[in-house]
């Protein structure tokens, strides 16, 4: 694996999105854990694509991309894959709903405490395991 200054930018910048997660927890925001976990997901799954040396595409749930270069991940990746492509497919389909919402569709009324503790559930496996490559 190659850990460069852009990989090690991902991976701190996810630590902070984590600290940010209980900020909006304790303040009710649970529309923003979500869309917080999905984004600190995304910059650590981008962080293992770039230290595999895979060319990091620009789409926010790179599940497939990490099950296309599976026999390149370390072997711990490789036994938590289908956990990580469930996790990281889920929060994407939450990303716009969860920010900007819908005419029929309120995020602040529509998430709540049990979303908010999935997603920081979630946010904190992948950010464990990404740890212990790092």
């Amino acid at each position: 694996m190659k850990i460069d200054a852009l990989t090690l930018a991902y991976l701190e910048k996810a630590k902070i999105r984590f600290k940010a997660l209980g900020f909006y927890n304790e303040h009710c925001s649970y529309s923003d854990v979500v869309r917080e976990a999905q984004e600190m997901v995304e910059l650590l799954l981008k962080a293992v694509l770039r230290a595999i040396g895979v060319e990091v595409p620009k789409i926010h749930d790179v599940g497939r991309v990490l099950e296309k270069h599976k026999e390149s991940l370390p072997l711990i990746l490789q036994e938590r894959l289908d956990k990580i492509k469930m996790i990281s497919k889920r929060l994407r389909k939450e990303r716009e709903l969860s920010f900007y919402g819908a005419e029929d569709f309120i995020p602040t009324e529509e998430y709540g405490p049990e979303d908010a503790e999935m997603a920081i559930k979630d946010a904190e496996f992948i950010l464990k395991t990404v740890e212990e490559l790092f």
